[in-house]
């Protein structure tokens, strides 16, 4: 029987079934607007298209919005980025979650400030 992984992020849920990968970890910690991460940060502008390099990051296309779940605390040289969900007229990739650099956009409109620190999971970074 193939196992079931549900997954809640930003108040949204999605449900994983079958096999799947925990990728590297990108941080061991984030920034959410609430202990649990459920509630959304901000809505932001791509200001440029961006290519996701694996499963963890989203396709983001200029002038598309994103929904702000989390932002990940910067690391070892590492870049900085964020969890959220593009929003708008592409069908095929609304609702689904994932990285993108946080250069890549700007905030429009911040509904809480991002400030509970919490440590990243292996789930934060699973893919399916």
């Amino acid at each position: 029987m193939a196992k079931v992984l549900i997954l809640l992020l930003g108040g949204l849920v999605a449900l994983c079934a079958g096999h799947g990968v925990f990728m590297e970890k990108l941080s061991s910690k984030k920034l959410c607007a609430d202990e649990e991460c459920v509630y959304t940060i901000s809505l932001a502008k791509a200001q440029d298209d961006y290519n996701a390099p694996d499963c963890r990051f989203i396709n983001v296309k200029k002038g598309q919005q994103i929904y702000v779940y989390s932002k990940l605390v910067k690391e070892n040289g590492a870049g900085e980025f964020w969890a959220g969900s593009v929003y708008g007229d592409h069908q095929d990739e609304m609702g689904m979650v994932g990285y993108f650099p946080c250069n890549l956009v700007e905030e429009q409109r911040v509904y809480q400030e991002a400030t509970k620190e919490v440590p990243t999971t292996d789930i934060d970074f699973f893919c399916e």
